[in-house]
């Protein structure tokens, strides 16, 4: 029987050790967390995506590049009235081909990028401080709630996460072995970013440190001209991944490059947006949020209604993680990794020190896989720790465990999905089942959103509203039809007498029609007939 007892706790023992095996192998953690990954960012996409005036413009030029109308421009910069390049709406066409013009399909591209980034985060991070590390970062990346929230909806600036950890990557292969290819590589890659958004020029100043301060450390010899070689490599990979926004000002005499410099040296003419905070603030303001908002789901600023006791002990929390994160990235051997990680984090943030007008979430997706990296660093170095043994490896777990479960805890399918896409839709439909078959003008009257959304769906089924042209461009006034449609976001609105020129253009008129459809009003109007 003895015998018995230890043959059976022998092959017991053995079982379970193979099963740990299992679960703790790098290549099953790593697609394990790639298909959580997937489920948050695919499952019911078209419910949850946002779909609003900026994605309607989108998705009209797009459709526009399928049919053959090309462009070298991209979306217009929230900041200012200048643009950004085209190769977003390039990356959305075929998705949003290959999903016969549903506007779901380049939100699934977008959702497509942001698995391919938990991947690449786990791979940086396995290459630049171990694969527990890795595995930690991509883990607490993958269930992020406001990484969710920009890796489900189709917009220009949530494709930097991805090329930002590209450029890092190339950049520093390219600097400790010495390749061009790898540098022309980097800039091809900051070109491509600088057309999501300006605000990877932060980046850019980051890479320009590095390039100087890295020669300087690393070579023996002639580093003041292998510092301008390397800056003419990357500018050259930069001006190719930028040409197509490039070949777009020298045909227009540069009328975008103007229009920056005149947002850069004259922010007075955008008074009325101006912060009146001073640098430092911002500074520890961005610092606190990068943490916070990404790893912990700290509330908005929108959402705070007043300081309490658990917010203040959730600010402690947060603050001690980041340092903490930092001081062990400071024990880390390779001295240029730790010169590169440094910067990146604090140029990135220092820079919107100088940024007076509000800053929102989305400006900081530059950086949003540096802060999971540290603190995957964070784990590693406690789960290995020599000093405190166990209690490292207690730690490390505990904390990963927590912020994990917490960030599941606030995944997107906790609250009913907006469906935005869908009410649109259907109000549309409603709208065109209004207007007999015959030609119709069309309004929208909202706070902050523009009538694309709506108008992209009636350009797919071929019934474009005609847009009413001032008397100048329209003597005759062909452009106005007998019937305005008009679609009030505000339920209350009045549209009789509006400014809006989609109104004030059509004339004298009265309300014929009125209905509550979804979460909107429709009104019809007819020009007014008299008694």
């Amino acid at each position: 029987m003895e015998k018995q007892k230890v043959s059976l706790n022998f092959s017991s023992n053995n079982m379970f050790s193979r099963i740990w095996k299992i679960l703790t192998n790098n290549k099953i953690l790593i697609s394990l967390i790639t298909v959580l990954a997937a489920f948050l960012r695919l499952y019911k996409i078209g419910d949850y995506m946002t779909f609003l005036g900026d994605e309607g413009r989108d998705v009209l030029i797009v459709k526009g590049i399928l049919e053959g109308h090309f462009t070298l421009l991209g979306p217009r910069a929230s900041a200012a009235d200048f643009f950004t390049g085209p190769i977003y709406y390039y990356f959305m066409a075929p998705f949003l081909w290959l999903f016969r013009l549903n506007p779901v399909g380049p939100a699934v591209g977008i959702a497509l990028l942001g698995i391919a980034t938990v991947y690449l985060i786990y791979r940086i991070g396995k290459y630049f401080f171990g694969a527990p590390s890795g595995l930690f970062a991509a883990a607490l990346y993958a269930v992020s709630p406001l990484v969710i929230s920009y890796s489900r909806s189709s917009w220009n600036p949530n494709p930097m996460p991805f090329f930002s950890l590209l450029i890092i990557f190339f950049l520093y292969k390219s600097i400790t072995q010495r390749s061009w290819k790898a540098l022309l590589f980097t800039g091809f890659s900051f070109g491509i970013a600088m057309q999501l958004h300006y605000i990877e020029v932060f980046l850019g100043i980051t890479i320009f440190l590095f390039i100087t301060i890295a020669t300087f450390l690393l070579e023996s010899k002639e580093k003041i001209k292998l510092i301008f070689v390397r800056y003419a490599e990357f500018l050259l990979g930069a001006l190719v991944g930028f040409s197509p926004f490039l070949a777009f000002e020298v045909r227009h005499g540069f009328t975008n490059t103007k229009t920056i410099l005149n947002f850069i040296f004259h922010q007075d003419l955008y008074i009325k947006e101006i912060i009146h905070t001073s640098p430092i603030q911002i500074v520890g303001d961005v610092f606190f949020r990068l943490f916070a908002r990404l790893l912990t789901n700290y509330p908005s600023i929108e959402q705070l209604s007043k300081e309490t006791f658990i917010l203040g002990l959730w600010q402690i929390g947060v603050l001690l993680l980041a340092v903490a994160s930092i001081v062990v990235l400071f024990r880390i051997k390779n001295k240029t990794s730790l010169l590169l990680f440094s910067l990146w984090l604090s140029v990135g943030v220092a820079c919107f020190g100088f940024y007076k007008k509000p800053i929102y979430d989305y400006y900081f997706e530059f950086m949003f896989p540096l802060p999971f990296l540290l603190v995957g660093n964070l784990l590693q170095g406690l789960y290995k720790s020599e000093k405190i043994r166990i209690y490292g490896k207690i730690i490390s777990i505990g904390l990963f465990m927590t912020l994990f479960l917490h960030s599941l805890y606030w995944m997107p399918f906790k609250f009913l999905p907006n469906r935005q896409k869908d009410q649109v839709k259907s109000i549309a439909e409603f709208v065109i089942s209004k207007t007999n078959n015959k030609p119709f003008n069309f309004a929208l009257i909202a706070g902050q959103n523009s009538d694309h959304a709506y108008r992209y769906f009636f350009n797919v089924w071929k019934e474009d509203p005609i847009t009413i042209e001032n008397e100048a461009m329209d003597p005759k006034r062909a452009t106005v039809t007998s019937q305005l449609l008009i679609v009030c976001e505000d339920m209350n609105c009045s549209p009789l007498g509006n400014s809006l020129w989609e109104i004030a253009g059509f004339g004298r008129a009265e309300i014929t029609g009125e209905w509550s459809v979804s979460v909107v009003k429709v009104f019809k109007l007819e020009h007014y007939k008299g008694k």
